[in-house]
């Protein structure tokens, strides 16, 4: 299953284009809210989104992949997780896929994962990632290196979304996405 973590300020696009391009790659795409002890999730534009579950019920379910959406204000919530970072933790040790898109892949670069990576995010962020010893991607949309898949922004959704898909099932089903969907 893949785990894609919504916390309240998350960029709505962020998440709902992966979550979208993961479940037509018949993935298990289960949506995880972080923080208040509810399953709706508001987005930075108003918008609720109900979760799947809370992050409390992951229990000891291993994921094939996880995904933090940004949102400034989302990813410091997400950062503030301490559920969150054991788990992208984990999956660093384990080289399970993370992915991480505009603000989000700040998380990674502050916890010690991006140095000497391959990276880019949104931005206003990418500070963080050179601060982090990452090898900054600025003129890169989407970019994967080892364990690590970001993106720089909302703009990129569908494209980091299908880069999820082309990591876990291989190209060919990303592109037999991709063209259904006309991108």
């Amino acid at each position: 299953m893949v785990y894609i973590f919504l916390a309240d300020g998350f960029e709505e696009a962020e998440a709902v284009a992966p979550i979208d391009m993961l479940r037509r790659a018949g993935l298990d795409a289960i949506t995880v809210k972080t923080g208040a002890k509810n399953k709706t999730a508001l987005g930075s534009h108003n918008i609720e989104i109900a979760a799947d579950i809370h992050e409390d019920e992951i229990g000891a379910n291993i994921p094939e992949m996880i995904v933090l959406p940004g949102g400034a204000a989302g990813v410091e919530n997400l950062y503030n997780s301490g559920i969150v970072k054991k788990l992208i933790a984990y999956c660093a040790v384990n080289n399970i896929p993370i992915g991480a898109i505009c603000a989000a892949p700040s998380i990674l670069a502050r916890m010690g994962y991006l140095k000497n990576i391959r990276a880019t995010a949104h931005p206003t962020f990418r500070h963080y990632l050179t601060e982090g010893g990452a090898v900054l991607e600025e003129t890169e949309k989407v970019v994967t290196d080892s364990i690590f898949t970001t993106a720089a922004a909302a703009g990129v959704s569908l494209e980091f979304g299908l880069e999820l898909v082309r990591v876990l099932k291989g190209g060919s089903e990303a592109d037999k996405i991709a063209e259904q969907i006309l991108l």
